[in-house]
């Protein structure tokens, strides 16, 4: 008999960890090969992890609703004979959860610093930091020196938010204490941290007036509201809007709508025609799909679209289409439909979600005729879409001005503020309304 080590996978370039949602077996369980033995969730999706050998499960390491990072012994099967192989290739030993509980799940983007200081808890003289923890550090007056010196609980010795803010936090706070008189050499001072006293009103139960219901957030809710308040704190976020005609567009789809569909196997809907028009835009204008690093600005070569997709528990996700300028319009159609269908019956992979270069989001599928919408980061621009609604209309012929009944709709752009100023954001808005507007109707399918 041996024992084979179960291992949180890897479910993505830029995730680390994820959390442990419910185990299916038990210890003693027989569990056949490929067999699922727990559900996970990552900050984008939720997944199955299958049995990696057959044989019957021995220990479970970690409980529910724990934090494990990527890499982890999680559970151990013991199999019939050896599997040299199997052990062979386990990766190190991982430290402790606890180690990993405030990690930030970012596109971490490398910073290497100018000299090679090493702070404690880290094994080599480069630190990684996300766009992220640089923005807060540079907001609140940490320079580069100090960042380095802050302990990180990520991985590798890692600075995640809660890392920075605490030290922000306790900065102030912080008292040196005395040194000795006189000696040969001088010691570093020891810095304690005054802890405040909980007061007898902070231990009181929160109470509501009146006829209220308390729900409380699910994961998912609560992942989108930590996104969004990090999102508006590291983004200085502007708007601007655009209002175009798409009756061209509209007709076009209405005449083409069930050829396609019989030779496609596919339903057109907008949101195909609306990401081409992006995609077009954004090869003109390249600063609206890039990141900030610091100092830096990093332009994304690869138009990775997202999409933002309700879920029906009213919940949030917004899977990539990758590479979406190398698709035509049937290819960019079958990977909104599949990523869509995907989203709604949870069969999306953990790649589905990560590598995105700049989201639209369709805000007029619920009624809405324009929206505000917040940047998805480490992006640096959005673009939402309104309700398509008819509306009389001026429009100017050779012969002169007539009025006539044209489909509208209103886009607009949210864009970080840091790199995008108001005369590239508008001037990309109002392209991207032009290509909307000049789409042709004599277009084959």
């Amino acid at each position: 008999m041996s024992l084979v080590d179960l291992i949180m996978p890897k479910l993505g370039e830029s995730i680390m960890e994820a959390t442990i949602l419910r185990w299916h077996k038990q210890p003693g369980d027989t569990i056949a090969m490929d067999e699922t033995v727990l559900d996970i969730a990552t900050d984008k999706v939720d997944s199955e992890v299958p049995s990696t050998a057959a044989g019957v499960l021995e220990a479970i390491l970690f409980k529910e609703n724990d934090v494990v990072p990527i890499g982890t012994v999680i559970a151990k099967i013991k199999v019939e004979g050896m599997v040299a192989a199997v052990t062979a290739s386990a990766p190190p030993p991982a430290a402790s959860p606890k180690q990993y509980e405030d990690a930030k799940v970012v596109e971490e983007i490398p910073y290497q610093p100018t000299h090679t200081s090493t702070p404690s808890g880290t094994s080599s003289g480069m630190r990684f930091y996300s766009p992220l923890v640089l923005n807060i550090a540079q907001s609140e007056g940490v320079g580069m020196a100090e960042l380095e010196q802050i302990p990180g609980s990520g991985q590798d010795g890692r600075v995640s938010k809660k890392d920075i803010l605490a030290y922000v936090a306790n900065r102030g706070k912080q008292t040196p204490a005395a040194a000795p008189a006189s000696t040969a050499s001088q010691a570093p001072a020891v810095i304690t941290k005054t802890q405040p006293e909980k007061t007898e009103a902070q231990n009181l139960p929160v109470t509501y007036a009146g006829n209220v219901e308390i729900i409380e957030m699910d994961r998912m809710r609560k992942l989108i509201a930590k996104h969004m308040v990090d999102s508006k704190h590291t983004s200085p976020h502007v708007t601007s809007f655009a209002e175009c005609d798409v009756t061209n567009l509209v007709q076009w789809r209405d005449k083409v709508k069930k050829e396609f569909e019989r030779r496609e196997g596919e339903k057109i809907t907008f949101t195909p025609l609306f990401i081409e028009a992006i995609v077009k835009c954004l090869k003109k204008y390249p600063m609206l799909s890039s990141s900030v690093d610091g100092d830096r600005i990093i332009i994304k070569k690869d138009l990775n679209i997202g999409m933002a997709t309700a879920l029906p528990s009213g919940n949030l996700i917004v899977p990539v289409i990758k590479n979406a300028d190398q698709l035509n319009l049937v290819g960019l159609t079958k990977q909104v439909n599949g990523l869509a269908n995907a989203a709604r019956t949870g069969k999306l992979k953990p790649d589905d979600t990560v590598g995105g270069t700049f989201t639209l989001t369709n805000v007029g599928t619920f009624g809405s005729i324009m929206g505000t919408p917040i940047i998805n980061q480490p992006q640096v621009a959005i673009m939402a879409v309104g309700a398509i609604k008819k509306r009389p209309m001026i429009i100017e012929t050779p012969q002169g001005d007539t009025i006539g009944i044209r489909h509208m709709m209103y886009i607009s752009l949210s864009y970080d503020h840091r790199i995008i100023d108001g005369a590239l954001g508008s001037t990309f808005l109002n392209a991207v309304s032009k290509e909307l507007e000049n789409f042709d109707p004599s277009r084959a399918v």
